[in-house]
Order: structure tokens, then C-alpha cells, then sequence
């Protein structure tokens, strides 16, 4: 926790920002991380803060359907390896993760080759934070889901 307050000072105030503006929402910790449950589709982190769905994000593959409540568990595990990747590029998260991250999201351009069958999780930063996620936690991320 020093260490988000310190080296990943950045993200962690804005994301203690965000939360803020959260207080009413439900919160919870996870591996020293404090979780928002907020009504938004995307998920985020922000040093030790975590914004999470609550909406049910589902698994567009036909085959290998993760099931609903069991995927929002992943994404969990997914959101918190950008914690560590916080923890491991500090000041430069933003810049090496965070912005990448959010065009790989949000681009027209992106979402139109993930509409063809590209996970989301295939992006070199998401693919980090799934393994990084698994890694420290020993639980199962959403690997390659198409959500």
C-alpha cells in the first residue's frame, strides 16, 4: 500500500478521486486492493483502487462459455494484475499501460477487430495483466474470453 501512495502516487490519487465520487457504491478489498462495484460496463484500476462492473459481461464465444457471475470473478483477477503492473511501472503506468489500455478499449478501429473475433485480452497489456493477475492471486483470469 506505501508503495501505490509513493512510486504509483499518480494513478492511486485519481483513483482515490474516483472513489470519492463513489462512497455510496459498494466496496471491498481484494489482496490489499480497495473494489468499488459501480454501474458502469468497463472496469478499471487505478493504483490500489479497482472499479469494477457490476453488469454481467458475457462471454461471446459459443464454445467455452464462461458463465456470467463466474466471469465478473475473472475480470476481478484481471483488473487486480493492473494493480501489480502499477506497482511495477510506477509513475510510467499511465503512459505504458493505462493509455494503451483505454484505446485498445475505446477505439473505433480496436472494437471493429474485436468484433471479428479478437479478445480484448489478446492486447499485450491485458494479456500482462491476466497472467500477472493469475500469478500473484492463484485464481483463474478470463484468458481469452470475447467480451
Amino acid at each position: 500500500m506505501i508503495i501505490q501512495c509513493t512510486w504509483g502516487i499518480i494513478q492511486s490519487s485519481i483513483g482515490f478521486v474516483i472513489f470519492l465520487f463513489n462512497l455510496k457504491k459498494h466496496h471491498f478489498y481484494y489482496h490489499g486492493a480497495v473494489v468499488t462495484s459501480w454501474n458502469l460496463l468497463s472496469s478499471i484500476s487505478l493504483g490500489m483502487f479497482i472499479f469494477i462492473t457490476n453488469k454481467q459481461p458475457k462471454d461471446k464465444r459459443k464454445q467455452n462459455k464462461i458463465p456470467d457471475k463466474e466471469m465478473l470473478r475473472r475480470l476481478l483477477v484481471h483488473e487486480y494484475g493492473h494493480t501489480i503492473q502499477s506497482l511495477i511501472f510506477g509513475p510510467f503506468y499511465l503512459i505504458i499501460i493505462g493509455i494503451p489500455s483505454t484505446l485498445w478499449g475505446f477505439l473505433p478501429s480496436c472494437q471493429k477487430k474485436r468484433n471479428h473475433g479478437i479478445s480484448y485480452f489478446d492486447f499485450i497489456t491485458e494479456k500482462s495483466a491476466n497472467y500477472l493477475g493469475e500469478k500473484i492471486t492463484k485464481e483463474e483470469s478470463p484468458k481469452q474470453a470475447l467480451i
